[in-house]
């Protein structure tokens, strides 16, 4: 990342000076050319207006001699002109004829540039009492040369790629330290620090980078210790029922226990190993939800009438342990739905609602809907949650956690984990709020 940033500084900064460059080129350029052009303009009005007072040609005196020479000396060919032609053309004849000076006999001034030869030329012709006069000189040799100017271009020029380099490699660096220190700071959580953090500062993007990656440690963080505290809920959910199971095993072994004390003995036993069960089952459930290859099979489910369904288990249950059940059968429209996997809700949570509900309390099983929602509704009326208890009631472990040894919790504290994941892969919502009946309601809806 760092060299590749390095490298697009580099280059936006090379570019920039290169397009400045040849853009200062073409301005000089033509400037050159402008000025060059002017000077022997000016040049030659003033051999002409010398000419006029003296009434003679460029050949007629000392002092226009001396002109002459002067002109040649900084780079401009003087050239003659008569009726018969250009006396001293040279090899500007073809100039000559292409810039058209022959205009100039007739008394038309000649201003014009030509390119022969791939050299451009600049022509300044004038008429004169005798005759007529030229003045051509390249480009090149104005008064803003070509040559010094270019050298002094391409000094510039490299100077200012020397600087583009250098502010580009510090700018790269200072811009790629902050990504290292997070790729850094990544590569330590990947190793399982956990207490790594990266200072937020530089860009915006980078800092949002920097920040981001300080909230996936701090998740990670919060995620681990909360499965540290779900494991060790778990392992002690575990060793009550084998610590039973073992005891009374040993007992019958030993021939402790014996005669009509080992049907008790064997209910113990039988009761501990079914609660190992549900939560071994429950944890295989649980770890198979995760998975991408948990299969649902969705039909067309009533509602209603899977809830009248539950309800000849659950009154018998309520009956046995002295509480009221309550159904509620509203009319709700077919929904899309596992129908074993939604008894295994309704199951779970019904199962929840009665070990907490004391005798006489109700437990209502009820649904309902409209044109926009299917609901289906378990009640009860017991002591309910605490207001800040409701945003984690879903999370593995926590309520297990904080009410164990307060009221009576199921094992291991999976069972509302689950029952959230399988209503979430039914594409359906689960909320949990207070009970008109004083416990806890949770509300089960299909879109």
């Amino acid at each position: 990342m760092a060299v590749r940033v390095t490298a697009a500084c580099l280059l936006v900064a090379v570019v920039a000076v290169g397009v400045a460059g040849l853009v200062a080129v073409r301005l000089v350029a033509v400037t050159a050319r402008t000025v060059t052009q002017d000077v022997l303009s000016q040049q030659a009005d003033v051999v002409a207006a010398q000419l006029a007072e003296t009434g003679g040609g460029l050949r007629g005196g000392g002092g226009m001699r001396r002109v002459v020479d002067v002109l040649a000396g900084q780079g401009v060919t003087v050239v003659v002109l008569t009726t018969r032609g250009a006396r001293n053309a040279g090899l500007l004849a073809p100039v000559l004829e292409q810039a058209g000076v022959q205009r100039v006999l007739g008394g038309q001034p000649v201003s014009t540039q030509v390119v022969s030869g791939g050299v451009r030329y600049l022509v300044e012709a004038r008429p004169a009492p005798v005759g007529g006069f030229a003045l051509v000189r390249t480009s090149d040799t104005g008064p803003l040369g070509g040559g010094v100017v270019r050298r002094n271009l391409t000094v510039a020029l490299l100077a200012g790629i020397a600087v583009a380099v250098v502010v580009g490699v510090v700018v790269g660096q200072l811009m790629a330290r902050p990504l290292r220190r997070t790729a850094t700071a990544a590569r330590l959580l990947r190793s399982g620090r956990r207490d790594v953090r990266v200072p937020v500062g530089g860009p915006a993007e980078v800092s949002a980078v920097a920040g981001a990656v300080n909230e996936l440690a701090d998740a990670l963080a919060r995620s681990e210790e909360r499965q540290r505290h779900f494991l060790l809920s778990v392992s002690h959910e575990l060793r009550t029922p084998l610590t039973a199971v073992r005891g009374f095993a040993e007992s019958l072994a030993d021939g402790v226990v014996t005669g009509p004390d080992t049907a008790d003995a064997g209910r113990v036993i039988v009761r501990e190993a079914e609660r190992l069960d549900r939560l071994v089952g429950d944890l295989m459930e649980l770890a198979r939800l995760e998975a991408d290859d948990f299969r649902l099979d969705p039909v067309p489910v009533d509602l209603a009438a899977l809830a009248t369904d539950a309800a000849a288990v659950w009154a018998a249950r309520c009956a046995d342990a002295g509480v009221r059940f309550v159904l509620q059968a509203g009319p709700t429209r077919q929904v899309p739905a596992d129908p074993r996997r939604l008894r295994q809700v309704v199951d779970g949570l019904a199962e929840n609602a009665l070990r907490v509900a004391p005798a006489g309390a109700p437990l209502v099983i009820a649904t309902g809907g409209d044109a926009a929602v299917s609901w289906i509704q378990i009640r009860d009326g017991g002591p309910g949650l605490d207001p800040h208890d409701y945003p984690v009631v879903f999370e593995r472990g926590v309520l297990h956690d904080r009410y164990r040894g307060r009221r009576p919790v199921g094992s291991g504290g999976v069972g509302l984990a689950l029952v959230h994941g399988l209503v979430t892969r039914m594409g359906a919502t689960i909320r949990a709020s207070p009970a008109p009946e004083g416990g806890a309601c949770f509300t089960v809806s299909f879109p």
